[in-house]
């Protein structure tokens, strides 16, 4: 009896085996795709090829929430990787809290007519979705949330400065978890929001910043919005505590390039508002008697300042922004001083150092996050002289340079030391055109007496309600250090002149420090 060629088998379990692990490759290739290009989830809803049911069947009774409360594919569920899955996750405490609390403020937020179940919503930054599950619960059909990383089906892949949705789109927005006090861009933030936000639409935002000043800068940042209510409610868990929910009504349309616009050139003279005036009676005392060993007394009192970020929140800001106006050496102020001991809040800051001084031109260029203006702060553009100094009190001319005066060129004859030629500029009008009054400005002024010329210059332009806080150092003819009982012959005004800049500067509600 003959056998059957054996050939025929071999070949079709070839063809078979093939089949298997090409199979395996695109399995491989899709679940990488998704896991690592898009960063999203494969454990439940569609393992990379199965879609999710579109609605969610949610349980009655938000104290019980269930794995039933989500539908799943119980073929999908078979194929999940081993990791927490969204069942477990559901069913969780931490999430059944959270969902149970917020349900409970969005009621709230329906029974005032904030909120409808016709409402088209969005949440944003949010990780796992419990404030998209709570509308769902809640009867609010229409609704999804963003996050850096999706979490199908609550949440899908978007960031909430860089929406991927057309303009006013929703009807009812929601920033929890204190979203935006964690924005690195609080700006485009809200930019967006007021991009994708209907007219007529709402606003909810819950954050931990509560005081004057942090309120009036988040109502300055979402100028797209009207103001509609605020109130304190308990957090969800320990990490936010306490919670200020804020409530925003958009009105009519909203370009984002409108939120920030420095003044430019014009010459408006500004006032302060009535919550910066506030922190000027925190502040600590201006030292009214002329110390006697200044280089001690002024150096003491930097122990005693109370830094506005000190007494206030200065969340809600487009940007943050420290200038050094005689700035001498990188390593003079902005490192020993504002890098080291300013209470920054985790916020980045950008840096101007402004020094007229070429000595220390050259070490800016090889320093990042720092932009160096080499010109003198003037009252206009003009060219002056720079004088090197020649005090007593710095001997060494190298550690004198940078500590001179500057003097336009028609007075430089009474200048009887080395000088420079330099280029001066309008200090107050650069201001201006570089920052705006939504932004943080922090500013050191240290300038050998120029300062009695350039504060009044920031008065008369209107550009000094662009600073939050001042660091001011006001050079008189104090006693020397050098020489016991003689006074410098280097500065005309007195201690009682330098007092009274310091006052009326706070008076006028800026928030100045007697600096050394």
């Amino acid at each position: 009896m003959m056998e059957p060629p054996p050939g025929k088998p071999s070949f079709l379990r070839n063809i078979l085996v093939r089949v298997f692990l090409f199979c395996l490759v695109v399995i491989g290739f899709r679940f990488a795709y998704l896991i690592t290009l898009r960063g999203e989830s494969c454990d439940f809803g569609d393992f990379c090829f199965f879609s999710l049911p579109e609605n969610l069947n949610i349980v009655s009774g938000i104290g019980q929430i269930t794995s039933s409360a989500v539908v799943v594919n119980d073929v999908v569920a078979l194929s999940s990787p081993a990791k927490p899955s969204h069942r477990d996750l559901y069913a969780s405490e931490n999430f059944q809290k959270a969902v149970m609390t917020y349900s409970s403020i969005f009621q709230d937020l329906m029974a005032e007519g904030f909120l409808s179940v016709d409402s088209k919503s969005l949440c944003v930054d949010t990780p796992v979705g419990d404030d998209v599950y709570a509308l769902k619960e809640i009867g609010v059909s229409d609704t999804i949330g963003i996050y850096k990383k999706a979490y199908k089906p609550l949440v899908i892949s978007g960031q909430a400065i860089q929406q991927p949705f057309d303009d006013n789109t929703f009807d009812f927005v929601f920033s929890g978890a204190g979203g935006l006090d964690k924005s690195a861009k609080p700006a485009r933030f809200a930019a967006e929001i007021g991009r994708t936000l209907k007219p007529e639409g709402f606003l909810v935002v819950h954050t931990a910043s509560k005081d004057t000043y942090s309120f009036n800068s988040f109502l300055d940042l979402f100028n797209c919005c009207k103001f509609i209510r605020s109130r304190d409610i308990d957090g969800i868990d320990s990490s936010m505590p306490n919670i200020r929910e804020i409530v925003m009504k958009k009105e009519g349309e909203f370009f984002a390039h409108e939120l920030i616009e420095p003044k430019g050139d014009s010459d408006t003279k500004c006032s302060l508002p009535g919550y910066k005036q506030e922190l000027i009676h925190k502040a600590e005392p201006l030292i009214t008697e002329e110390p006697l060993k200044p280089w001690i007394t002024l150096k003491k009192n930097i122990k005693n300042i109370k830094y506005l970020p000190s007494m206030a929140d200065i969340n809600f800001k487009p940007r943050y922004v420290y200038v050094d106006v005689g700035a001498r050496s990188y390593g003079s102020s902005i490192v020993s001083w504002f890098k080291k001991q300013y209470p920054k809040q985790n916020k980045t800051f950008d840096i101007f150092a402004i020094e007229a001084d070429k000595t220390f031109h050259e070490e800016y260029g090889i320093k990042k996050g720092v932009t160096l203006l080499p010109y003198a702060a003037w009252v206009r553009n003009e060219t002056l002289f720079f004088e090197i100094n020649q005090d007593p009190g710095h001997k060494n001319v190298s550690k004198g340079r940078g500590m001179g005066r500057i003097q336009p060129l028609q007075d430089s004859a009474n200048l009887d030391s080395d000088v420079d030629k330099i280029q001066g500029f309008d200090f107050a009008k650069w201001l201006k055109n570089t920052v705006s009054e939504k932004d943080y400005v922090v500013m050191k002024m240290d300038v050998e007496g120029t300062e009695f010329e350039l504060i009044p210059r920031l008065f008369e332009t209107g550009a000094i309600c662009l600073i939050d806080e001042i660091f001011l150092e006001c050079h008189y003819n104090r006693w020397q250090k050098c020489c016991p009982g003689e006074r410098t012959s280097k500065y005309e005004k007195t201690y009682e002149q330098c007092l009274e800049l310091f006052t009326s500067l706070r008076q006028s509600g800026v928030l100045v420090h007697q600096w050394w």
